[in-house]
């Protein structure tokens, strides 16, 4: 989807300016927000895909409105009501009503090193050969996807070349709408950033992304 997410090469909202030594949370409220977000998450009703797919889904004013956590926390609620988690007169109320749905899966907190050291591996077995080598260019196909997609906008149509092969991953556009894995081949391509944005762009700047291979084709 060309969500509010989506802002490369995009002007009128000012510079980019890092934090200098930023901290970890600039609140307890999300240290507490990332917590949850990881105990619902061990809940198992959802995808990493759905999730992203849920904060992008957010409507634009308040997605670049809202701080990084708000973002996460406002997705989580919105993930938890529609799996059946929580209800409307639940979170209006700030108490449970009901039983939840799957406490059996609940994530204690002398697991969660563990959960976090193992991650969430996505490479699987191909399903075929690469369609792509090392070196090759190709182009980003001009694609906009009603549903979830980790193409950036800026990139479609716009030709660059293969720099890695990293083999078979799930495919997020599926994963996220519970289409399955549906694995795919995953590339890194370099583009030049004056391919991406024109002339007046720093020409020492080049732009990598990994893409999947249904996003590209040959140049």
């Amino acid at each position: 989807m060309n969500g509010p997410q989506d802002l490369g090469g995009q002007m009128g909202f000012g510079p980019v300016a890092p934090e200098v030594d930023e901290p970890l949370f600039h609140a307890d409220w999300e240290r507490r927000v990332l917590a949850i977000t990881l105990a619902c998450a061990a809940l198992g009703h959802w995808t990493i895909d759905e999730s992203r797919h849920a904060r992008e889904s957010l409507p634009p004013a308040d997605y670049l409105y809202f701080s990084y956590y708000r973002i996460w926390f406002e997705a989580l609620t919105h993930l938890l009501a529609r799996h059946g988690e929580v209800s409307t007169q639940e979170l209006a109320s700030g108490h449970a009503l009901a039983p939840p749905v799957r406490a059996q899966r609940c994530l204690s907190a002398a697991e969660v090193p563990g959960v976090l050291s193992r991650g969430g591996p996505s490479a699987r077995d191909p399903l075929g050969p690469a369609l792509f080598a090392r070196g090759q260019r190709v182009r980003a196909r001009n694609l906009h996807a009603e549903g979830h997609t980790r193409l950036p906008r800026y990139a479609r149509g716009r030709i660059g070349h293969i720099e890695a092969v990293h083999g078979a991953h799930v495919f997020p556009d599926a994963n996220a709408h519970g289409g399955g894995e549906a694995p795919q081949w995953l590339y890194t391509v370099i583009f030049d950033g004056q391919a991406l944005w024109g002339p007046d762009t720093d020409p020492t700047l080049s732009v990598r992304i990994d893409a999947w291979e249904s996003y590209l084709e040959p140049a």
